[in-house]
């Protein structure tokens, strides 16, 4: 079976992959787990995040992307190599084009650092498209019409703020708080609160339960167990969603003061626009509770939550390969040599 051409979330917390003619294939944590004895890779994914936390001193699992950019650039390689595997049989001989998702704002460099680790997991050619501009086509939003579009992506490692028109980003840029930040903030939280020591995964856990955007009408509470910073043995502590809120409020600032930033920056007539359509809000992170409700609060504009945000980008990928043709003449990509 010849290898039909995919579309790749290649983001900090997960990587989706699309392929034609199917939908999402893939939807996996992007994880790696390396032997650094032998200098090899053991595990990919679901499997590999498993092992975070949990791996003896020659083995690391490690996410080879950070605030959305590639920071390990041969893990970021063989990731892609791993997950193109699955999709694509016999990739190095039927070659795919591939349609890759990047934060707005990056340079150059970290684009071509993509193209490149792309190519080497078996593209024939490779397209880069910005994350807002994936995630309107995914939300089903007409980017090529002369009206403003506000895009509001939260993923795991970037925010990606961009006001679209005419089929181009009229301003827009990221700040790299996401998903990944906010546990991280929780984390600190338990640890300076409770003097207790939680992993990434029991973190993220706490948020999912009792993490709210807005502070809470009702106190929920969740108990979860880390180690003790001072004994060093196992220790249960209660968290509620009062306390979430509070250290999650920071990271949230920052995403509001992005969104005000950008539409500051926007031509009066645009920013009609978007006070008539609403913001579009999709990611991983735009599922935390409240979240829609506390960006309305704070800018004035309606805000949709589109259906089924974490694959909104994944699916906008795959618009993308619908009209390659059409679109590789026009701003929305940049491809590869």
């Amino acid at each position: 079976m010849f290898a039909r051409d995919i579309g790749i979330d290649l983001g900090t917390a997960n990587v989706l992959v699309f392929q034609k003619g199917r939908g999402v294939v893939i939807q996996a944590p992007s994880v790696v787990a390396v032997d650094t004895a032998h200098n090899r890779i053991l595990a990919v994914g679901d499997e590999a995040r498993r092992m975070l936390g949990r791996t003896p001193g020659d083995i690391v699992a490690i996410r080879p992307l950070r605030d959305g950019v590639i920071a390990d650039y041969d893990v970021t390689e063989a990731m892609l190599k791993y997950f193109v595997s699955r999709v694509c049989r016999q990739p190095r001989l039927f070659r795919p084009q591939m349609v890759v998702c990047v934060p707005s704002g990056v340079t150059e460099v970290e684009k071509r650092a993509v193209q490149e680790a792309a190519l080497q997991a078996g593209a024939k050619r490779v397209f880069l498209v910005s994350e807002p501009m994936a995630a309107a086509l995914g939300a089903g939003v007409n980017v090529s019409e002369p009206v403003g579009h506000l895009i509001v992506d939260v993923g795991g490692g970037t925010t990606d703020v961009a006001v679209i028109s005419l089929g181009g980003e009229v301003v827009s840029d990221s700040v790299r708080v996401g998903g990944i930040k906010m546990d991280e903030a929780i984390m600190r939280f338990v640890r300076r609160e409770f003097n207790v020591i939680i992993g990434e995964r029991t973190a993220e856990e706490i948020k999912i339960k009792v993490g709210r955007a807005l502070p809470p009408d009702e106190i929920e509470e969740v108990e979860v167990r880390g180690r003790d910073a001072v004994t060093g043995l196992p220790r249960p502590v209660v968290v509620n969603s009062a306390q979430v809120y509070e250290a999650l409020e920071e990271s949230l600032a920052a995403i509001v003061q992005m969104i005000r930033s950008i539409l500051e920056k926007t031509p009066p007539e645009l920013g009609s626009d978007i006070y008539d359509e609403g913001m579009v809000l999709t990611g991983g992170g735009a599922l935390l509770k409240g979240f829609p409700e506390l960006l309305e609060r704070e800018t004035g504009i309606a805000t949709r939550l589109v259906d089924d945000p974490i694959s909104c980008v994944a699916r906008g990928t795959g618009l993308v390969l619908d009209s390659l043709e059409t679109l590789e003449r026009t701003a929305i990509l940049s491809a590869s040599s």
